[in-house]
């Protein structure tokens, strides 16, 4: 097994004392590749079927390598990583109205309530029309978004991922949105680059990358792999790199995609939250919530799933983080 197998596997392995080490026998999947495009296309329609999915093929083989691994020390409580896109809202270009930052910072108040860290996905710019390729026209942050995100910034609760520059679609089939597909190499780096740049200016750092509407290039894995520590993605890169393990060492990175039903309203995700709970599934689990479908309920479906989340569940991403770190070094 090569070296990302053994770090996938330490991280598997990891009781937050330091990494097991280890020379990647316990990981049960093969060492990450990118299946063919047909191969791919395949396992986005076994995923969108129900019979390709994060229970049966990424955690029950996860959790039976940790039980071969541990034995009697595998099972413990799950570590959710909360991610939350997006801020600002991609339909916030008036800044106001139901999807302003207002609205936002009453979502983050349910989120801290109960104590729950998360990542907060945030892009520098809104577009007039994120879903109309045509409309070029955005705006910087607001006076009022910068002073929300300062606020969110001193919070230690939250953790930033870069969430595009401005979250607008290069392509108008809701099949291939993506502010990245189809850029060259150059363009991406000089979009993903300012946008870093700028987020920093306010004091902002990104470890982490959440690529709007869930798309980006194959061929643009290595250079966000340079770039963000994690690198995170959801259902619909399935197309793109393929159904692949989470979490997994994959080059510089950490890839970290999330699939349903952890990546759901929160009403919807709750029961599998409380499976891994009552299993004593010890396992990273990313789950994806948008605050924008949280409305819809008036957060009564948040606030249930933060409840349950509260218990110990919901870890901080600075232990991934420092969990990575260390992986690393000892490699």
């Amino acid at each position: 097994m090569g070296l990302d197998a053994r770090r996938s596997e330490a991280l598997l392995l990891w009781d937050g004392g330091g990494s097991p080490g280890g020379d990647g026998s316990a990981w049960p999947f093969s060492d990450p590749r990118l299946p063919s495009p047909p191969a791919r296309l395949l396992q986005w329609f076994e995923a969108r079927r129900g019979r390709l999915g994060w229970e049966d093929a990424i955690a029950a083989p996860l959790l039976e390598a940790r039980a071969a691994a541990l034995g009697d020390a595998a099972p413990g409580p799950p570590r959710v990583l909360v991610r939350v896109d997006e801020f600002p809202h991609a339909r916030s270009f008036d800044d106001a109205g139901k999807f302003g930052h207002d609205a936002y910072m009453r979502f983050h108040g349910v989120l801290a309530e109960a104590g729950v860290p998360y990542l907060l996905a945030v892009s520098p710019r809104v577009s007039a029309d994120y879903l109309d390729p045509a409309v070029e026209r955005d705006r910087p942050l607001s006076a009022g978004e910068e002073a929300r995100l300062a606020e969110l910034r001193d919070d230690p609760l939250v953790t930033f991922a870069l969430h595009g520059l401005n979250h607008r679609t290069r392509h108008a089939s809701p099949r291939r949105r993506s502010e990245f597909t189809g850029l060259s190499p150059a363009d991406a780096a000089a979009r993903i680059d300012g946008a870093v740049e700028t987020l920093r200016g306010l004091g902002i750092e990104v470890p982490a990358f959440v690529p709007p509407f869930n798309r980006f290039g194959a061929d643009q894995y290595a250079l966000l792999a340079e770039r963000f520590e994690i690198v995170c993605s959801g259902p619909e890169t399935i197309r793109l790199l393929g159904f692949q393990p989470t979490p997994m060492f994959w080059g510089e990175a950490l890839y970290l995609p999330s699939y349903a039903p952890l990546y759901e309203k929160a009403a919807k995700a709750l029961p599998e939250v409380e499976r891994l709970r009552d299993e004593r599934a010890a396992l990273w689990a990313p789950l994806t919530l948008h605050w924008g479908w949280e409305l819809e309920d008036d957060f009564a479906g948040l606030r249930r799933l933060c409840a349950v989340l509260a218990d110990g569940l919901a870890v901080d991403w600075q232990d991934l983080r420092e969990a990575i770190a260390e992986i690393r070094r000892v490699d």
